[in-house]
């Protein structure tokens, strides 16, 4: 999915057992991220910086909503880990995952495989997305910082 193209109504099951629905964010923005792994040192980063800025951020009026393939037992054990307290959808069956875009083959370590490409959409009141990070532009540590000066540029 790119800029202009409206996110899927039905996102998912997060890590407490409920559905998370597009519209649940209905009149909010929504910060849409997807990472490889739970308890992975990038994606734990990655989480730690948008939970550590989550009063920014939602003083900006976003939401947040993180996606992998990790099972919902995972993801409720990563979220209670580090403290996290927003969704974290449990797609092990990469339905989302696919719909936005952000399955396909990437290369590490000169390895080609086929995943979950680190992505984030930053989200409009309607559903609408408005701003892609694409998987080389992010960085892990700092991604909420990264979010936040994008906001204030606009």
């Amino acid at each position: 999915m790119d800029v202009g193209d409206r996110i899927p109504d039905v996102l998912g099951i997060d890590q407490n057992g409920k559905e998370i629905r597009a519209g649940d964010f209905a009149g909010k923005k929504l910060i849409l991220y997807s990472y490889p792994k739970a308890n992975t040192s990038g994606c734990t980063a990655e989480a730690c910086s948008l939970q550590s800025h989550k009063q920014e951020l939602e003083a900006a009026g976003y939401s947040i909503v993180g996606v992998s393939k990790d099972k919902m037992e995972i993801q409720k054990k990563f979220a209670d880990k580090q403290g996290l307290d927003f969704p974290l959808i449990a797609d092990t069956e990469t339905t989302l995952l696919q719909k936005l875009g952000c399955w396909g083959e990437k290369v590490a370590c000169g390895r080609r495989t086929i995943g979950i490409l680190r992505t984030t959409y930053l989200v409009s009141e309607q559903g609408i997305i408005e701003k892609v990070f694409q998987p080389k532009e992010i960085k892990t540590k700092i991604h909420a910082e990264q979010i936040l000066k994008w906001i204030n540029e606009r």
